[in-house]
C-alpha cells in the first residue's frame, strides 16, 4: 500500500492446491484446548450476555480455513449488500467452537455441515451466534464437538450498509461531466477490515482460495481478483457474474468492485492481461498507465524470473479513495491522481508519481502477495522490499529518474547485486504462497541456493563455498542475520563520527537523536544498548576506490593505504546511516565542494548537504557550517544536488515566514535571488528538456514567485490572464501550472475563477494545482471557505480535507486557521475519520508541527490533555509535541547564528 504523503518515510515489504486432509503447517502454532472449559469466569460476555469462549485478540489456530465461496449482492440505490458465504474449515485440534472476525455485519443465520453431511446432501445443523464487538469477533458454537483432522463447512447469511468510510465494503461517488452523480461500491481491506465485509479469519496468516459470485444491474460491471467465468441472468433484469476461484491468498488481499467504468488493456509479454479501469470521462487518461504497467510487469517478471501468478491484472481508478494504492492481488486500487495521467495538465512530477505507485503496486504482487508476511509486524517485509523494487524497476525502465537510499539498498550494496537478487528470488521461490517473518529473509540472502542449484549429496556449492546462513565478507564469516537484527529491532538510525589522524581513521557510532543534544540530561539515556552493524563504506582524495568495513563496535580504527587530504563515508549514500567528521574533517570537504566540486561524485554531494542539516538538528554542527556547505551551489551541475541544497534553504525561509522574523525573512529572500538568479533565470517557461531539467524549473520558479521576484510575477500573471481569457482552454505548460494558478490565485477574481474551474475538472492532477493554489490566498474568509467546502465533501471531497488543512497550515495567514478549526471541530472530524486513521494523523501533524513556540506547544499540549483516555496521549499527540518542542530547541540554538549568517553573505 501507498500513502499520499509520499509516501511518507516508509523505505520497506506453487499451484492454489487445497490443503491435504491432514494439515501439518507448522505456520499454525497451537493454542492451549478449549480455553472457555478451563475456567468459564475470566471469559468476556457477548452481547446477549452470555460468555464469549475466547479471550484472546488473535484468532485461535484450532481451525484454519481452506476455500470461501461468497455471494454479495450490493444495491446502488439502498446503499446496503446482502450476501452468504460457505467457508470450508480444517480442524486440527477438536474444539466446540469456530472464532471468526466481524465488524458491523447483521448475522442473519449460520450452519455447520460436516463432510458426511455434504456427501449424503443432509442439511446443515443452526449453529449458536455470539458477538463481541471489543475484538471484532463472532463465536459459532457447535451442537457437538468438531473432531481434529476432518473437514467441515459453515454457510453464513449476513447483510449490511455500505460503509461510509474509506474502509471495507464502501460507497464511493463521482460526478459525470453532464453534473450527474454516480455511484460504484469498492473494497479496502488492508489490514483489518475484510471483515467489515463478510465474516473470516481476518489474519494474514489464514490463508485461503476464494470463489467470489457478484450480483448487479445490467448497466454495471463487476471486477474481482480473478477473471469472470460466466454471467447468469436472474430475476429482475439481474446479472449475476461467477469468478474464477483464486490462488492462495490472505483476505486483506480480496477485492470486488461493482462500477459502470470503462478500460484501455493490453498485454504483457507473458501473456497476462492488463487492463486500465477509471470513471468513462476520464477514460483518456489512462493510457500512460497502462504504457508503464506493461513495462513494469515485464521487468518484474524477468528480474524475479518468477511468473506473476494471474491470468490478468487490473488497475481501477477509485473516485473515493484514502491511501495511495492498494494492492489487492490481480485488482490494484489506485487514488485517481496516483494511477490517471492528463498530458494538458498532468506536470512530469505527476507522471513520476504515477510510474512509482504503480511500480510499488506491482512488487507487492510477489513482496506482500505471493509471500506474506505472518503478522503486522513485519510489514516492513511488504513495504520495505515494495518500496526498494519501486526503486530498482523505475531506475531500469525509465533510466533518468534516479532515487536515493534505502535499508534495502545497503544491504544491496553490501552483499553485491548479484548475491542480493540470487536471495530475493529464493525467498520468493522458497516462500510462495505462504507467509514468512524476518529470520526467513536474512537466511535466503545468505544463503541464496535455489533447489535446483544442490547436487546430488545435497550440498549447494554458492559464492562462499557454504550451506550455513553466512557469507564471506573481507575474508570473514558474518551472518546476515545478526547484521539485519540491529537495524529492524532497534529504533532509528546510526550516526558514525569518524575523525582522521594521519593515516589512522578513528571510528565511532552512536544513536542519531535530532533534537536530543549531548548536553541534555537525557542523551545518555537514550544512547543506552544501541549497537548496529554497519557496512561502512569509504572514498579518498587519493584513489577513486571504494573501502569497505563493517562496523560491530562501538569504536574502530582503520589504517589507510595512503596519504590523504579527506576522505568521504557513505560512498554514494549507499549506507543507511548518518557521518559526522570532527575535527577538521567538515573544513576540508568544504574546501573541496568551494574549489572543485567534482571531485566528489554527486550522491556524495547530495549525502553531504543532506547529512550537515540533520547534524545540526541533533546539535552536532553548527548552522553556519552548514550553511558555509552550501555557497557552493551556484556552481553545482548535478541538479539532485542543487535541489537538495534549495529544499533547506527554502525551508528556512518558510519557517522564518511563518514565525514573523522579518529581518531573517527579508536577508533570506535576498541571499536566495542573489545567488540563485542566474540559473532562475535561465530557466524557459515551458515543458522542455529532460526530467531533471523540468523538475528543476518547477522548483526554482516557484520558490522565485513565492519570493515575489518581478520578472517571476510578471510572466505568471501574464499566462494566468491569457487562460482566463481563453474561459481555461489555453494549455499553459505543465511544469508551471502550479506556479501560475498561484500567482493568479492572489487576487479576488481569480481566486474565483480557479475555484469554479475546480468543480468543472476532470483532471485529478489539475485540481491538485488548483486546490493547493486556492490554499495560499492571503484572505482568511476564502480560507475558511475552503475548509467549509472540504467538510460538506462534495465541490471538495472529503478524502482531500487532510491536505487541504495541511495546505492551508503551512500558509502564514492560515496556520492558527487551520488549527482552531480541528481544535472547534474536533467531533466532526472523528464522524469523518477514525482517530487512528491516516488523513487524521495528516490532520494532527499536518496543522501543528509546523509550531515553534513555547505558548504554541502549551497550547497544543492543553488541547491534548482535554482529549486523554486511561491516563496516556495517544502515540500521535506524543509526536506531535515532540516535533514541536524540537521547533523551539532549534530556534533558540541557531537563530542568532542563522541572522549574523546572512549578514555577512549578502
Amino acid at each position: 500500500m501507498v500513502n499520499t504523503h509520499r509516501k511518507l518515510i516508509l523505505n520497506i515489504y506453487c499451484s492454489a492446491i487445497i490443503l491435504p486432509q491432514i494439515c501439518t503447517c507448522s505456520q499454525f502454532t497451537s493454542s492451549s484446548n478449549d480455553q472457555y472449559n478451563e475456567n468459564p469466569g475470566v471469559f468476556p460476555v457477548a452481547t446477549n450476555g452470555e460468555p464469549f469462549p475466547w479471550r484472546e485478540l488473535r484468532l485461535p489456530t484450532k481451525v484454519i480455513p481452506l476455500h470461501y465461496d461468497l455471494f454479495v449482492h450490493p444495491n446502488l440505490t439502498s446503499l446496503d449488500f446482502v450476501a452468504s458465504e460457505k467457508i470450508e474449515v480444517l480442524v486440527r485440534d477438536t474444539t466446540q467452537f469456530i472464532i471468526l472476525h466481524s465488524h458491523g455485519l447483521e448475522i442473519m443465520n449460520a450452519t455447520l455441515q460436516s463432510e458426511e453431511d455434504l456427501r449424503y446432501k443432509k442439511s446443515g445443523e443452526k449453529l449458536t451466534v455470539l458477538s463481541y464487538p471489543a475484538h471484532q469477533q463472532i463465536a459459532l458454537l457447535v451442537p457437538e464437538k468438531l473432531m481434529a483432522d476432518l473437514r467441515y463447512s459453515v454457510a453464513i447469511d449476513f447483510q449490511a450498509k455500505l460503509a461510509d468510510g474509506f474502509e471495507g465494503f464502501y460507497k464511493s461517488t463521482y460526478r459525470t461531466l453532464g453534473g450527474e452523480t454516480r455511484t460504484i461500491a469498492v473494497t479496502d481491506f488492508e489490514p483489518t477490515h475484510a471483515r467489515m465485509a463478510f465474516p473470516c479469519f481476518d489474519e494474514p496468516l489464514f490463508k485461503a482460495n476464494f470463489s467470489i459470485k457478484i450480483r448487479r444491474e445490467s448497466r454495471h460491471i463487476a471486477l474481482s481478483n480473478m477473471p469472470k467465468v460466466k454471467t447468469i441472468e436472474r430475476e429482475g433484469g439481474l446479472l449475476e457474474d461467477h469468478f474464477e476461484t483464486t490462488v492462495k491468498m490472505s483476505t486483506y488481499l480480496v477485492a470486488y468492485i461493482v462500477c459502470d467504468f470503462a478500460s484501455v488493456s493490453g498485454t504483457a509479454s507473458s501473456g497476462v492481461k492488463v487492463s486500465i479501469y477509471a470513471s468513462p470521462d476520464k477514460w483518456s487518461q489512462t493510457h500512460y498507465a497502462l504504457e508503464a504497467s506493461l513495462k513494469l510487469l515485464d521487468f518484474y517478471e524477468n528480474y524475479f524470473n518468477i511468473h506473476y501468478p494471474l491470468p490478468k491484472l487490473d488497475l481501477v481508478a477509485i473516485p473515493d479513495f484514502e491511501s495511495g494504492a492498494m494492492e489487492n492481488w490481480g485488482l490494484v486500487t489506485y487514488r485517481e491522481t496516483s494511477l490517471l495521467f492528463d498530458p494538458k495538465t498532468s506536470s512530469t512530477s505527476d507522471k513520476l508519481w504515477v510510474t512509482k505507485v504503480i511500480a510499488h503496486e506491482l512488487a507487492h504482487q510477489w513482496f506482500g502477495n505471493l509471500v506474506t508476511m505472518e503478522w503486522w509486524n513485519d510489514i516492513w517485509l511488504n513495504e520495505g522490499f515494495a518500496t526498494y523494487m519501486e526503486l530498482i524497476s523505475v531506475n531500469v525502465t525509465y533510466p533518468e529518474l534516479q532515487f536515493g537510499a534505502c535499508l534495502l539498498n545497503m544491504l544491496k550494496d553490501f552483499l553485491s547485486e548479484e548475491k542480493f537478487k540470487k536471495g530475493i528470488i529464493h525467498y520468493l521461490k522458497k516462500f510462495s504462497y505462504r507467509n514468512a517473518k524476518n529470520d526467513d529473509l536474512w537466511s535466503s540472502l545468505s544463503n541464496s541456493c535455489l533447489e535446483s542449484d544442490f547436487t546430488s549429496g545435497g550440498f549447494c556449492y554458492s559464492d562462499s563455498k557454504t550451506t550455513s546462513n553466512t557469507l564471506t565478507f573481507l575474508e570473514e564469516n558474518v551472518e546476515v542475520k545478526d547484521i539485519m537484527t540491529t537495524w529492524t529491532r532497534q529504533k532509528g538510525i546510526p550516526l558514525v563520527v569518524v575523525e582522521q589522524e594521519g593515516r589512522l581513521l578513528k571510528l565511532r557510532q552512536e544513536r542519531f537523536l535530532n533534537g536530543v543534544f549531548r548536553d541534555d540530561p537525557e542523551w545518555g539515556a537514550l544512547q543506552e544498548r544501541y549497537l548496529w552493524h554497519i557496512p561502512v563504506t569509504y572514498s579518498t582524495s587519493s584513489s577513486n576506490a571504494i573501502h569497505r568495513h563493517l562496523l560491530t563496535s562501538k569504536t574502530d580504527t582503520l589504517y589507510l593505504p595512503e596519504k590523504t587530504s579527506w576522505v568521504k563515508l557513505n560512498v554514494d549514500s549507499n549506507g543507511y546511516y548518518i557521518v559526522h567528521y570532527e575535527a577538521h574533517g567538515w573544513d576540508q570537504l568544504i574546501a573541496v565542494l568551494n574549489q572543485n566540486h567534482t571531485l566528489l561524485r554527486p550522491k556524495d554531494r547530495i549525502g553531504l548537504i543532506h547529512d550537515a542539516f540533520q547534524l545540526v538538528s541533533a546539535g552536532r554542527l553548527t548552522l553556519d557550517k552548514a550553511l558555509d556547505l552550501t555557497h557552493y551551489l551556484q556552481h553545482e551541475t548535478s541538479i539532485p544536488a542543487l535541489l537538495q541544497g534549495l529544499d533547506y534553504l527554502e525551508s528556512f525561509y518558510h519557517t522564518m515566514d511563518r514565525r514573523n522574523i522579518s529581518d531573517i525573512t527579508e536577508n533570506l529572500k535576498c541571499y536566495l535571488l542573489q545567488y540563485f538568479k542566474p540559473v532562475i533565470d535561465m530557466q524557459s517557461w515551458s515543458d522542455e528538456g529532460s526530467v531533471w531539467d523540468r523538475r528543476l524549473r518547477s522548483s526554482l520558479l516557484k520558490l522565485a514567485c513565492y519570493l515575489n521576484y518581478a520578472p517571476c510575477i510578471r510572466k505568471a500573471t501574464e499566462l494566468f490572464s491569457q487562460w482566463m481569457e481563453s474561459s481555461g482552454k489555453l494549455n499553459i505548460p505543465t511544469d508551471v501550472l502550479k506556479i501560475v494558478y498561484s500567482v493568479g490565485a492572489q487576487t479576488t477574481e481569480g481566486w474565483n475563477y480557479l475555484l469554479e474551474q475546480y468543480g468543472l475538472s476532470l483532471s485529478g492532477a489539475e485540481k491538485n494545482k488548483i486546490l493547493y493554489a486556492l490554499s495560499t490566498s492571503k484572505h482568511q474568509e476564502k480560507l475558511i471557505k475552503l475548509i467549509d467546502l472540504g467538510m460538506e465533501g462534495k465541490v471538495i471531497k472529503t478524502q482531500d480535507l487532510a491536505s487541504l488543512l495541511y495546505a492551508i497550515a503551512r500558509n502564514p495567514k492560515g496556520q492558527q486557521l487551520a488549527w482552531n478549526f480541528v481544535k472547534e471541530n474536533w467531533t466532526h472530524l472523528l464522524e469523518r475519520f477514525e482517530l487512528s486513521s491516516f488523513p487524521m494523523r495528516i490532520i494532527i501533524s499536518g496543522t501543528t508541527s509546523h509550531f515553534s513556540s513555547k505558548d504554541e506547544l502549551q497550547e497544543v499540549k492543553l488541547f491534548f490533555e482535554s482529549l486523554q483516555t486511561q491516563g496516556s496521549y495517544l502515540e500521535i499527540f506524543q509526536i506531535v509535541l515532540e516535533t514541536i518542542s524540537k521547533n523551539i530547541k532549534w530556534l533558540e540554538k541557531n537563530l542568532p547564528s542563522l541572522r549574523n549568517w546572512l549578514l555577512i553573505s549578502i
